[in-house]
């Protein structure tokens, strides 16, 4: 009797580090970029990787490296709605001032979103200037208010392939999703707008600019316009940015804001578990003993294990 416990007991043993291998133990690696935000002031303290938690769908994932992105060369999309408002005309001189501003290594792609699509006015390029006089008036009317989160899936699949930078998005739209997909947080239009960024781990920024016509003066609409674009930035680690309902006074201060995120920002590795199937995971980051927050995806996608 003896030995059959002790044969148990170690059976037991071996279950639970088996267990603990399949959960912290070599994987798939997986890339996403975060945000550190400071909780009080404006100082971030040092961070290293062992500063952080990484969990997928729950369960703790080592961390294989955290690196710095401050130096690294980024693909810009500036995402406009054909929609807006004329109040958004104004706007040109000041999106065109920040295209110029930007760092050297930085590739800009400026689109329009109409009908479901993204036209593009110009291709990503390190031309800052003719990246800034690709940005138009807005069509307005002619803009055809449908769903601005199938123009963003469209502009992620025109997304050119490149592994080594990050790639982010200013999406400047009233949010309005017009294709009838329900007005609540599983709105079927917003979550494959979202999903497309999170599997191309694409940041999106979002601007509220609202639409000309009937949609821009509909309050229900606008409401959960802006509610949309706001789960869109929360869910793939960018931010929202509005005033009310109403035209902002000025993008400045919004562009501003998004800029200084960039110096915070870091590409996290970490060993994912295998799958059987390649696709979005629930995704988890916190920090550990340390005083600043972190914008994040909330889903990261997993390649099949071999």
């Amino acid at each position: 009797m003896k030995s059959i416990l002790t044969a148990g007991l170690v059976c037991l043993a071996a279950s639970f580090t088996c267990a603990a291998q399949s959960a912290n133990g070599p994987g798939i690696p997986a890339s996403v970029t975060i945000t550190l935000e400071p909780k009080h002031g404006k100082t971030i303290p040092p961070v290293e990787a062992h500063d952080l938690q990484v969990k997928e769908a729950g369960d703790p994932r080592p961390i294989e490296q955290l690196t710095p992105l401050a130096n690294s060369g980024m693909q810009l999309l500036l995402l406009i709605d054909d929609s807006a408002r004329g109040t958004f005309d104004t706007e040109i001189p000041t999106l065109k001032q920040f295209i110029m501003s930007l760092p050297a290594n930085f590739e800009v792609g400026v689109a329009y979103m109409r009908n479901g699509m993204a036209a593009m006015t110009a291709n990503y390029t390190r031309d800052h200037a003719a990246a800034a006089n690709a940005i138009r008036i807005a069509f307005g009317p002619g803009g055809a208010d449908v769903s601005p989160y199938d123009s963003l899936t469209d502009a992620v699949k025109k997304w050119p392939t490149n592994d080594g930078e990050s790639k982010e998005v200013i999406m400047i739209s009233s949010g309005i999703e017009g294709l009838g997909g329900g007005w609540n947080p599983d709105n079927p239009y917003v979550d494959a707008g979202i999903r497309s960024a999170q599997q191309a781990g694409v940041v999106v920024y979002t601007i509220y600019s609202p639409s000309v016509g009937h949609l821009g003066h509909a309050f229900w609409r606008n409401t959960w316009g802006q509610n949309f674009l706001s789960q869109l930035s929360d869910e793939t680690g960018g931010e929202s940015y509005m005033i009310g309902y109403g035209s902002p006074v000025s993008f400045q201060p919004f562009l501003q804001q998004i800029a200084a995120q960039w110096p915070n920002q870091y590409r996290l590795t970490f060993s994912a578990k295998p799958e059987n199937k390649s696709g979005l995971q629930p995704l988890t980051i916190s920090a550990i003993h340390k005083d600043f927050s972190i914008a994040a995806p909330d889903r990261v996608y997993i390649r099949a294990g071999m």
